[in-house]
Formats: C-alpha cells, structure tokens, sequence
C-alpha cells in the first residue's frame, strides 16, 4: 500500500456506535458497531469490546468472552485479558464482500456467568488497493472505410474490484486525428466507446493503433491499458441498430427450462447479406453466463437453459451484439438486464449452539439451555421464520435481537423424579406460501439433585423375637428407599442413641445394608418390650434424612422350670409330712401341693402328677390344683404311713418339671387332734416362711405387671387405637400360680390362658375353644404369628 493509502487510513476515523441492551430473562444482549479499512495490520486492534459493553475486564477469563458464531469469525480474535478485539489475519474487502455495497461482518459473542450475548458489526470500508484493468490486453476492431463520422464503437470496459471513488472513474485516449473517446454511463458502469471524427481511407492508412488508459479516483490515482488495433474495412457502411438500448425484465426463479426471457430486436438498413443479421453474446461476459441462458442467433430470443437461483444470484447482466454479413460485417450492441424473483423453494434451517446437554431439575425458570438460530436463505416475507416447541415441556422459546434467533430456556421448575429425560422438538415454519418447515430435535437430560428423603415403607415398625437369643445374631432388617440418584441415594443406617433408647446400646446394625444384629442375649422374664429409632442418611449434600420406630416385643420360651412354694424346699429336695385323722372319709383335703413357674402361657401352664405311690386306690392328685384327697376310707389292712412321689411338668415343648415328697401319716383322731395342733403351730411356722416366699414372689410379678402395664399404656398412647398392640399381664393362682397375657393387634384381641381360666374368658372372634396365638418362630422376624389350640 502507497504512502498516499497509509496517509488515506491515518484519516480515517472508526465508527462505534453505543450499545444497544435487550434484556430476555438472564440472556442480555448488545449491538455494537465498528469501521475499519481493509488491509489492516494483524494484530491491530478493532475496538475495545469489554468496555463498549461495560464488562469487567478482570473477570473476562473466567466469564470465558468469546466469538461463538460468524462464518468469518476467523478474521478476528478477542483478547480474554483486555477485552479488545483485533484482527486475526490479512483482511481482503473484495475477497470478503464481492459487491459495491457496505461490508459488514456480524460478530456474535458470548459471556457465561450469567450467560449474556453480544452483537458487533464491524465494517470494512475500501481502500484504493486495485488497479483497473480490462478483460484483454488488446482489442481488435474492424471499420469499414465508409462509416459516416460520429459511428460509435464500443470497448471493453476496465473492471476495478474497489467502489465509490477508488473504482473506475475515467478513461482517456491516446492521441490520434480520426477517433475521439466517449463514455457512456449505464446504471453504475461506464462504457468507453470510440467515436469516429474523421472518414477513414483505408488506402491512406489500413491499421490505426490506440491506446484507452482506464483510471480510478484514488489518491494517487491508478490506471489501467487496452491497446486497441483498428482494422479498415472497404464497403458495408450501414450498421445494426436495435430498437431498445437496454432491455429489463423480471422472472422468478423457478421459471421452467426453455421458457423465452426476452426477444431482442435489430434492424439493418443495408440489403442483402449486409442487412442479414446473427444475434451474439458479448464477448466479456461471464462465461457462466453461456451455460444459463441461451440465445437464438435468428430471432434474438433469450432463453432459460439451467435452473435460477435467486439466492445464488438475483440478476444478471448480458450484453447482445447483432451483427451483419457484410463484407466488412458491421454490429451493434445492446444490454440486457435479467431481474429474478424469488420464491419460497428454500426450507428454513436450525443452527443449534448448545451451552449444556444437561439441566439440574433445581435449575430456575429462564435459565438459558441453547440458542437457536434460524437460516432461511429466501427473501422478504419468504424468509421470515416461526419458531415453535412442540408438546407441552417445560420449556420455551425467546426471540433475540436479531431476527430470526431464539434462546430456549426453562419455563418452570424441573423435577427428575417425574421426568428424567426431554426430547425437544423445534419447529422452523415460514411464511412463504406455500409455508415449508424443518424440524430438529433436541435431547436434554435433567441432574439430579438430593431434593428427597430416604423413605420407610412403613412407621414405626414391630419385632416379635424370642428370648434367649444369641449374641451377636442377625434378629432384623429395615430398609429404606430414595428416589435420587447415586450418591443421592446412597443410604446408610444408624441406631439414635437418644436418652429414651437406653436398649438401644445392645445393638448393633450394619450401616450399609440396615442388619440389626443384638450384642445381648434378652430375658422375657426381664424385659418384655422396648424400642428404638433408626436413622437412614443419604450421602448428598447437604445429606438428607428420616427416622423409623422399631417395636421389639420379647416372647417367651421354656427356659424356667418350675419351682415348689410347698411343701418347702429343703437341701435342694422339698419333702413334706402331712397327719391325718385315720377315720378321714372320701374327698378329705390331705394337704396341696403349691409350684410356681416364671415362665407365662404354655411355658407356665403347670400340671401336676404322681410319679410314685404304694396304693393308687388311697389318694388321689388334681392335675391342675396340686390337691390331694381321700379316695376312699383308711381299712385295716392299708399301711398306716404312705409315700407319695409327685412330679410337676410346665406345658412347654421342651417339658421342664420339678418334683416333691408328701409322707401321709394316719394317726387316730385324738392323736391327729395332737398332733394337729403340733403340726399346727410347725405348720405356722412353715406356712409364714412359705408366705414369706410368696410376698416376694408376688411383688415381683406385681413390680414386672406395673412395669408392663405403664409401657403399653405409653406405646397405646404414641399410635393409633387400630394398630396398637397391648399386653396386660395378671397372675392368678388356685393351688398353683398360673399366668395369663393378653394382647391387641389391629382390631383382634388375644389371650394366653392357663388352666384354671374359662374358654368363654379367650376372646378371639370367630376362633373355636382356647386359642393362644405367638409368634412362628420361622418367621419370628417378619412378625408373623401361628395360633395353637389349648
């Protein structure tokens, strides 16, 4: 480039036109505009983006400014550090923008943090970079002798890629007597034609050499040759002449093949084969020109030869020759313009720039997930576009700026559990007639979030285990679900070691899979019921949680035998004697044997039994009181002292059984009167040691009865009347101490009886007889019970 084109760009000023600010939810949008000669230095900077857009220059790094879109994006670069914006390479105006009009390159750029979108314009004005020059180096005419003065003849004309001054401007003719240069202009062109000033004598002079220098208005000016070589002829010395100078008409774009465009029309007024005329192209058109349109040499009939495009080129120019077959031939020239009108043949196109294939479901509503940007190559209304979403999603489309630009973004809040997945799809219609559409699809995942609790499938939960159990063992599961996902759901198990879960200490449970394992093996006979809480914590962030009540109920197992209250136990074996009157008659009371088990239910159910006896036909045993009667009167021959061996056995399924000596002694009625009151004040003594006994007994059982009683009444009270669950424990004894437990579940009521206590007293509808119902000890953990009859 000259000094005078440094000197042109040095005076130049570049234009920055303010921001224009569109706000769309949190999408936030600039127009702004620069003015820069083309071949500027790399390097060189275009304008200062952040601060035209009033950016934070030290966040642009981490706020990632970029160019996102452009097809000559390229050209220019923006520097993350200061936020100007300078070009990338070498900037060729003709190259970029072939045309006279304004140059304009569209920049789109992109700031995250929040997402705002920029559009800048920047303009490449002309520089006088190119010289004229015309299609051929040397041009060859052919004048007959006898053209009048004033024939014109037109030339090539010089092409300069550059506009407005920098084109060309002028042109101007070597010295010579018999031709004079003029310039016709034709629209935007200049035509340079030789005017004839003087007759020519081809005898004189048969060749005349001239030289046509075509000039630009640049500063200095640059200038371009065409040598130029006139042929004299002899003869033929009226041209062609058509009727119009300049043809125009408009066709539109889908025209069929064939169809006549316009018929040029020349007349010669010389006879014969001088007024004889053949219709040529110009010989410096384009040579694409030949291969669209066709021309009949006869009728001067234009026609369609290949498909238009008004997009691809929306009118062309052709120049005609008519021509004579005189001896010299003599022609004239005429332009035609061939103006297409569009149609709507062009389907809309979606351009997708996707920020995040994934959504968050917290993510809020307006949240940008993609723009969209719509290309539809026709014009007018043919190329104005509506964009849709199909079906209802929680999301919609916002018009940008721009036409035909749209952000999609959230419409309302996203819940993955519900759904987890959106095909989008996106319908481009415009408003050609008639209207073509295109369709795409877009795929967005929705992130989870831990926005849920673990849940129990129910609360609180109940546990029937038996005693005796082993340390150590598995006795339970709990299990809880999430609906997140992964570390979201992520569940891990823990047991509250709150104040009120003092059992709580003597267990254990796996973290990961909620085993409950007892570190302690448990006494029905100590604690009868107790519960606790479980905690179940996903692994989120912040981690979530819920709590479940285990209800543990301890049943009993045989493990108590039974124990003998009277006669007293002495040495480990009790052994009583017992006088009676020898004259004692039938049903008379000897004495009552007392036994007491700690077990309840069956495991307590004591039946009594004589295991060894001289005469069986002398006394007899109730099984279920422990008394012994005369079965008949003493005779003479019976044995005047009589053992009995008895032995009482527990109802459990492993029979534990305590045994006991009665010594019968009959004695005449005056010395059993003696020894009555003998025995009397023994048995005083021995009847206070055995009262004794039973006090503490029965405050035991009292003390483990109110205990019972004040924690069903506490867990009635924590839960409904339909799914409470209620012991009631009573001691009853008849000669033997006999156990009962009542309990609810739902709405049936059961009750273990022993064997004093009546079949109407089992209150269990529409069960027959007595009826215990426990726990199956196959299923002794899923809380399942079996009913055995009484």
């Amino acid at each position: 480039m000259g000094d005078g084109g440094q000197r042109l760009l040095r005076e130049r000023s570049w234009m920055v036109h303010l921001p224009l600010l569109l706000c769309i939810g949190e999408l936030v949008s600039a127009q702004i505009r620069y003015s820069i000669p083309e071949e500027k230095k790399e390097g060189s900077v275009v304008g200062h983006i952040a601060k035209d857009l009033g950016l934070d220059i030290g966040a642009l790094v981490e706020r990632r400014l970029r160019i996102v879109s452009g097809s000559k994006d390229s050209l220019f670069q923006v520097n993350q550090n200061n936020g100007d914006l300078y070009v990338n390479t070498n900037i060729d105006r003709e190259d970029i923008c072939d045309g006279s009009g304004i140059c304009l390159i569209n920049l789109k750029f992109v700031v995250e943090n929040p997402l705002e979108i920029h559009y800048v314009g920047v303009e490449i004005t002309d520089v006088n970079d190119h010289s004229p020059s015309f299609p051929e180096k040397e041009k060859r005419l052919e004048i007959a002798e006898n053209r009048l003065p004033g024939a014109r003849f037109q030339l090539q004309a010089a092409r300069d890629p550059d506009i407005g001054i920098n084109t060309v401007q002028s042109y101007k003719l070597s010295q010579n007597e018999n031709f004079e240069l003029q310039v016709r202009e034709r629209g935007q062109d200049r035509f340079p034609y030789l005017v004839l000033q003087k007759h020519l004598d081809r005898e004189t002079k048969a060749e005349h050499s001239l030289c046509l220098t075509a000039y630009d208005g640049g500063t200095p000016p640059r200038s371009g040759t065409l040598n130029v070589t006139i042929i004299v002829l002899d003869t033929n010395d009226n041209p062609p002449a058509f009727s119009q100078e300049l043809y125009s008409v408009t066709i539109p774009e889908n025209v069929e093949l064939g169809t006549v465009v316009v018929r040029v029309k020349a007349t010669d007024n010389d006879e014969g084969t001088n007024g004889e005329l053949e219709y040529v192209m110009g010989t410096d058109l384009d040579p694409k020109l030949y291969d669209i349109f066709d021309l009949d040499s006869i009728t001067g009939e234009i026609k369609v030869k290949r498909a238009l495009d008004f997009e691809m080129t929306p009118m062309y120019k052709l120049d005609i020759q008519a021509i004579d077959k005189g001896q010299p031939p003599m022609n004239a020239e005429c332009g035609v313009i061939i103006k297409i009108l569009d149609v709507n043949d062009n389907t809309p196109e979606i351009e997708v720039t996707s920020l995040s294939t994934e959504v968050s479901e917290d993510a809020k509503p307006g949240t940008v997930i993609s723009l969209i940007s719509i290309i539809d190559k026709d014009s007018g209304i043919n190329g104005k576009v509506l964009c849709s979403l199909s079906g209802d999603v929680p999301f919609e489309l916002k018009p940008s700026i721009q036409d035909n630009m749209f952000s999609l973004v959230t419409k309302r809040k996203l819940d993955r559990e519900l759904v987890s997945h959106y095909d989008i799809t996106i319908t481009a219609s415009d408003f050609g007639q008639p209207p073509l559409s295109t369709f795409k699809t877009l795929s967005i995942q929705i992130s989870d979030v831990n926005d849920n609790s673990p849940e129990f499938p129910q609360n609180p939960l109940e546990l029937y285990m038996f005693e005796n159990n082993v340390p150590g063992a598995f006795i339970f599961s709990v299990s809880a679900t999430d609906k997140d996902l992964n570390e979201n759901a992520a569940i891990s198990y823990q047991i509250s070691r709150g104040v009120h879960s003092e059992m709580a200490s003597f267990l254990n449970i796996n973290s990961e899979n909620g085993k409950i394992s007892a570190l302690k093996s448990f006494d029905f006979e100590t604690v009868k019921a107790f519960q606790f809480e479980v905690i179940a914590k996903d692994s989120g962030n912040p981690p979530l949680s819920s709590n479940v009540t285990v209800k543990v109920f301890i049943l009993d197992q045989n493990d108590n035998a039974p124990v003998i209250l009277s006669p007293i136990s002495a040495n480990g074996s009790a052994e009583g004697i017992e006088e009676i009157p020898r004259n004692a008659n039938p049903g008379y009371l000897v004495t009552k044997v007392r036994a007491y088990d700690a077990d309840i239910g069956y495991n307590g159910w004591l039946l009594y039994s004589i295991h060894e006896v001289a005469d069986h036909t002398l006394f007899g045993l109730d099984r279920y009181t422990g008394q012994i009667r005369m079965l008949r009167s003493f005779a003479e021959t019976d044995e005047a002292q009589n053992k009995l061996i008895l032995v009482v056995k527990d109802n459990g399924n492993v029979s534990l059984s305590a045994t006991a000596t009665v010594i019968i002694k009959a004695v005449e009625p005056m010395e059993a009167f003696a020894a009555s009151d003998v025995q009397g004040d023994q048995n005083a003594e021995d009847d206070s040691s055995v009262a004794f006994y039973l006090m503490i007994t029965l405050g035991a059982v009292s003390i483990l009865f109110v205990v019972s009683i004040a924690v069903l009444i506490a867990m009635q009270c924590s839960k409904t009347s339909d799914y409470s669950s209620k012991y009631l424990q009573d001691t009853n004894y008849d000669g033997t101490l006999c156990h009962s437990i009542q309990y609810r579940s739902g709405d049936k009521r059961y009750m273990l009886v022993g064997p004093r206590m009546s079949i109407g007293s089992t209150i269990v509808p529409g069960s027959n007889g007595n009826t215990l119902v426990v726990p199956d000890r196959r299923s002794r953990a899923s809380g399942e019970t079996s009913t055995a009859q009484l």
